[in-house]
């Protein structure tokens, strides 16, 4: 892997940016966008995963950026959970659940995979 120079440069942090945007864009629409405190709950919780992962990047040390991916990924469950009981009170649509819940997924062993390699590379 090539020395990445910016927390921008990593695909997982591309990922959740995205993620976060998508649920910016969900929790301005109804029935969330007047639901203030879920819809803040919400932001915060995918807010969190682009900027653990930034966060713990720029501490420029694997033990701290391994912490931080930790971070990250626990937010990310996070969100999971928030969005299926969303789902299960019918606040979202199955599609806008399933879609997310799979992008969680993945990005969540996406960072798995990047803690593990930095493990090893410590």
């Amino acid at each position: 892997m090539k020395k990445v120079q910016q927390f921008e440069d990593f695909e997982v942090w591309k990922k959740a940016s995205s993620i976060a945007t998508t649920i910016l864009d969900l929790t301005n629409q109804p029935p969330l966008k007047n639901d203030f405190s879920t819809k803040d709950q919400i932001r915060r919780s995918a807010f969190s995963i682009s900027s653990n992962i930034a966060e713990g990047f720029e501490y420029d040390n694997n033990r701290d950026f391994i912490r931080f991916l930790r971070y990250a990924k626990g937010s990310a469950g996070e969100l999971r959970s928030q969005l299926y009981i969303l789902y299960s009170v019918e606040m979202i649509e199955d599609l806008q659940y399933q879609k997310m819940k799979e992008e969680l997924l993945v990005l969540s062993r996406q960072l798995s995979s990047l803690i593990n390699y930095l493990k090893k590379h410590t």
